[in-house]
């Protein structure tokens, strides 16, 4: 077991720290991990805002697309349930967060690295950061939710053209396009972070949350169904020899063969 979740507090701030080394890859354990840790946060009187972040290079490189051992990844064992309901059913549980949280984005935002930099309220990012909806070119649709807090974030246009062409965004651009609030260099990406959390903390917690569950109003209800319509196509584009393509090219390095079946 790679996969690691540390909480450290400083006042009123928790720092969530992750890892699942290289890549940070996302699968069904952390993000459990990650969902119970905000979960207990959320319960904590001292804890007005929460820092996520993860180590290494990058803050999440996307979903663990291979591994089928113990269901963590997104193929399913046989005679088990299906670990892509599974792993959906813990992202959700992040869109139900009431305190505010702070994301600290390093390297690459990837798939459900971007659905996970999304899940939080604001994003810092380093220049060196890379944010990319690639589904497209593995051959799959989108999903942790992209469907639907991508264009509540950024608009239907640029949403569409980040999901359609899975175009990989710089830390500039994804700043021009509202998907990220501050840009740093990045040894100064925590740093800035940690003075964001702060900021947010130095106001009253109740109203914090009051105002940030007025704004989301019905966030998490929307998230649950979208995440049902994109299982749903995900589900079939699985069984296609497009998705076996588009996966293989990834792990291949090599540009894909699609044949659009």
């Amino acid at each position: 077991m790679n996969e690691r979740v540390e909480v450290k507090k400083n006042g009123h701030v928790a720092e969530l720290i992750f890892e699942n080394p290289p890549n940070n890859f996302a699968n069904v354990r952390l993000l459990s991990a990650i969902a119970d840790a905000l979960q207990s946060l959320d319960h904590d009187p001292e804890i007005w805002t929460i820092l996520l972040r993860s180590t290494g290079k990058s803050f999440c490189a996307g979903a663990d697309l291979m591994s089928a051992k113990d269901g963590i990844g997104l193929i399913a064992p046989e005679g088990q349930a299906d670990p892509l309901r599974l792993f959906y059913d813990q992202a959700l549980r992040l869109f139900g967060v009431k305190k505010p949280i702070v994301a600290a984005v390093q390297g690459a935002a990837i798939g459900a690295g971007l659905g996970l930099a999304l899940a939080a309220d604001f994003r810092v990012a380093s220049v060196e950061a890379r944010f990319s909806a690639n589904f497209v070119r593995l051959g799959l649709h989108p999903g942790f939710g992209l469907t639907h807090t991508l264009p509540r974030l950024i608009g239907h246009q640029k949403a569409s053209l980040m999901m359609l062409t899975a175009r990989r965004l710089k830390g500039e651009d994804a700043l021009a396009m509202g998907l990220v609030d501050r840009l740093t260099e990045a040894d100064q990406l925590l740093s800035e972070a940690r003075q964001f959390a702060s900021e947010l903390a130095e106001n009253a917690p109740l109203s914090l949350i009051s105002v940030k569950q007025a704004l989301a109003k019905d966030l998490q209800e929307r998230v649950a169904e979208a995440l049902a319509c994109e299982l749903a196509q995900q589900t079939l584009l699985k069984k296609t020899s497009d998705y076996a393509e588009g996966v293989a090219s990834v792990f291949e390095r090599r540009p894909a063969r699609f044949n659009g079946c």
